[in-house]
């Protein structure tokens, strides 16, 4: 499936608190996907801090750390997406206007073990991968 928008999205990673999942997929696509989409993460609410061992492992896999590049946001706080994914929060979030939106079901790994943690990093790192493909 081909997804037709703007010349570059504005692609937005939409969390609960924006402070793990939708933080990592944000740096990710900042780094693989910058070229194709513009990226951003927000929350219905925010914590204030992204998610420390988001933040190290991270760092750990892709060199980047978010804590110097990226802040918990709000939905307000970000530009009107093109395409809206929400990360898989089992809850409803409000109506974002957008042209395609999916949800990747993602379970949070807040508070498990390294393991558990990057298997959610990676298939986050995947859906990017996927995403990047229906764009081009």
């Amino acid at each position: 499936m081909q997804i037709k928008t703007s010349i570059k999205p504005k692609v937005a990673f939409i969390c609960v608190h924006n402070s793990c999942r939708s933080q990592i997929a944000e740096a990710i696509s900042k780094l693989i996907a910058n070229d194709i989409f513009e990226s951003y993460s927000a929350g219905t609410e925010i914590k204030s801090n992204i998610n420390p061992d988001a933040v190290r492992l991270v760092n750990q896999k892709y060199g980047v750390n978010m804590e110097e590049t990226q802040y918990n946001k709000l939905i307000k706080d970000i530009p009107e997406p093109d395409i809206l994914i929400t990360m898989g929060c089992n809850v409803v979030c409000p109506y974002i206007p957008c042209q395609y939106s999916e949800d990747c079901g993602l379970q949070d790994p807040t508070g498990k073990n390294d393991e558990e943690f990057l298997l959610i990093i990676n298939k986050i790192e995947n859906n990017i991968r996927d995403l990047m493909c229906k764009l081009q």
